[in-house]
């Protein structure tokens, strides 16, 4: 994927913007811990460890049901950078836009890659939250870098990354046992994009294929790419195609039709490269894997046992 840049007149704005608030906060210098999280997930994990901690204030970039790879900083979202003393990353090169909104900002604060030390897939696919085990492991790093960012707090983080933690168990739990339930050959799944492979390999998913073969979901299927989709999902017996709630549906809609199958979009479309917004069933990273997981099932022909009442 080739970066991103931003364009002059955000960069222009982001100037006018930081220039004229220097000096106009007398409480600047008195504020708590400041943090930007770049995508809704880190976002997401974040709010979780900081929880009801009345000195820490959290940017997000990346709004509900926007494309992380089509995201293009606003002059706020600069300004926010550039005061921050804390930015949490998902990493592994998601954030194609990240280098240059550093170097617009000015930020110059302690950077927390939430993806560090997660195994990757041979393809270093950055998608890694998809799988519940790697969000533990992105909650407990984003706990410890806060907590040395905030040493008086830093109990506080932990506590909260460590009861966070026990859902994400759960989640996991719930997950495989329900998916345990359908036969191996028959967990196949097709989405919109190639952002699925934690999730696949954690429960043993066969994924056939992908609507936009690429992690970058701003890329086009080609005639011949479409063709080989359609003739592998009558192939393998695919009975769905998974749009995603950040993307367009219509190429998830146009393959499905091709080849005969159900298509799933609005709102029993997918939750992957971001959440969704407050009251939708993607809000939150665990309603979100709740929901895809629920709706994954459902087109295999199974009814998911009772969501555990602490992910509801």
């Amino acid at each position: 994927m080739r970066p991103r840049h931003l364009s002059l007149a955000a960069l222009l704005a982001a100037a006018v913007v930081l220039l004229s608030g220097c000096g106009t906060d007398p409480d600047a210098s008195d504020a708590g811990l400041e943090i930007v999280a770049t995508t809704t997930q880190v976002a997401d994990f974040t709010r979780e460890i900081v929880g009801d901690t009345a000195d820490v204030a959290l940017t997000q970039l990346v709004r509900p049901n926007q494309s992380v790879h089509a995201f293009d900083p606003s002059a706020a979202d600069l300004t926010a950078l550039g005061r921050a003393d804390v930015l949490v990353v998902n990493g592994i090169g998601l954030e194609t836009w990240l280098d240059d909104a550093i170097e617009a900002s000015g930020f110059d604060g302690v950077t927390i890659d939430a993806s560090e030390g997660i195994s990757l897939l041979e393809d270093d696919n950055p998608h890694v939250w998809t799988d519940p085990r790697n969000a533990d492991a992105m909650v407990n790093t984003i706990a410890s870098g806060l907590g040395n960012a905030d040493a008086p707090n830093a109990d506080a983080f932990d506590a909260n990354a460590t009861a966070y933690g026990d859902k994400l168990t759960r989640l996991d739990d719930w997950t495989r046992a329900n998916v345990d339930t359908v036969p191996a050959g028959d967990r196949l799944l097709v989405s919109n994009h190639d952002a699925l492979g934690y999730f696949t390999a954690a429960y043993g998913i066969t994924y056939v294929g992908s609507v936009i073969p690429s992690f970058d979901d701003n890329a086009e299927p080609s005639a011949a790419e479409i063709d080989k989709l359609v003739a592998a999902i009558t192939a393998t017996g695919v009975k769905a195609v998974f749009s995603e709630a950040s993307l367009d549906p219509k190429a998830a809609q146009t393959i499905a039709s091709e080849a005969g199958v159900r298509v799933y979009s609005g709102e029993d479309a997918l939750y992957v490269d971001s959440l969704g917004p407050a009251g939708s069933e993607g809000q939150t990273y665990l309603a979100a894997q709740v929901h895809n997981v629920t709706v994954v099932l459902e087109s295999w022909g199974v009814t998911p046992s009772p969501v555990p009442a602490e992910l509801g």
